[in-house]
């Protein structure tokens, strides 16, 4: 009898080394399963970021500059007053999750993250700013696509509009008009913002731009050519200067122009995929041709 025990006794406990080791095949299996699923759902969320919503947005921006030189073409108008000094109230200097340009205050975040549409980070002028207001009605209305941007350099045509709230207009492929700067041909500075990475991404190769390129800016049938002269590779997004209607990097002073003029500023976010540091680019009106000239 004690023999017989004793092999039922090593009976039982090799089974039970089995059910262990089935019970841990089956988590292994499991865990596979949910880590394979988590990849492939993120894998679909990176395809629709980096590639569907530039799809998407690229589309609504040339069918936006299609329809812009229609309306030219045809003798509409965008709003009187446009190419004034002013672009409506103060100036709404966005955050980070508003626009890839410059803040003031806010939290930094990586591209794609935050609500957009009006956070309020920065209500009142950049320091020095001091852009008249443009009277009631006398210039685009927010959101508003007024004008055409194009880099020749670059292959790049793409809308203006005003503003620079993330959903309403960068996510759109649209680079963003600083309200409170000034307009295009205008004395100051007109300073814009466009996404580098995702929705369009219309400043992906903006570092690309060297001293001698232009940039053109269409309104109503009117051109307005500015030159390049100067590049600022990396500031803080708190460097309000770089719009400044004299625009003057306050984080390297050596970044910038000391008189007055009519400026361009070119804004996005540096490096790639990230929105820690600020690219600027800017330009000095070289001439204006079209109507009224």
């Amino acid at each position: 009898m004690p023999a017989v025990r004793d092999r039922v006794r090593v009976v039982v406990q090799g089974g039970g080394r089995r059910a262990r080791r089935i019970g841990l095949a089956r988590l292994l299996w499991v865990g596979a399963e949910v880590i394979t699923t988590v990849g492939v759902v993120v894998a679909l969320l990176v395809v629709h970021q980096v590639w569907w919503t530039n799809r998407q947005a690229v589309a609504g921006a040339e069918e936006q500059v299609r329809a812009l030189e229609r309306r030219w073409a045809g003798g509409g108008g965008d709003g009187d007053g446009v190419g004034g000094a002013g672009g409506g109230g103060g100036p709404d200097v966005p955050g980070v999750e508003e626009a890839p340009g410059v803040v003031v205050g806010g939290s930094e975040g990586g591209s794609g993250g935050g609500a957009g549409g009006g956070a309020g980070v920065g209500a009142s002028p950049p320091a020095g700013a001091g852009a008249r207001p443009a009277p009631a009605g006398s210039g685009p209305a927010r959101d508003e696509a007024y004008g055409v941007l194009r880099i020749p350099k670059l292959g790049l045509s793409v809308p203006v509009a005003e503003g620079v709230d993330r959903r309403a207009v960068l996510d759109k492929g649209y680079v963003g008009h600083y309200p409170g700067t000034a307009q295009p041909g205008a004395e100051g500075n007109f300073a814009v913002a466009g996404h580098r990475n995702t929705h369009g991404e219309p400043f992906r190769y903006l570092n690309r731009l060297r001293e001698g390129d232009e940039v053109l800016v269409d309104l109503r049938g009117r051109r307005y050519t500015y030159v390049v002269g100067k590049v600022l590779a990396e500031t803080s997004p708190g460097d309000v200067g770089v719009i400044a209607p004299v625009p003057r990097s306050g984080v390297g002073p050596g970044y910038g122009y000391g008189e007055p003029g009519s400026y361009i500023t070119l804004t996005t976010c540096t490096p790639e995929y990230t929105s820690k540091y600020r690219m600027v680019v800017w330009g000095v009106l070289k001439g204006v041709v079209g109507a009224g000239r």
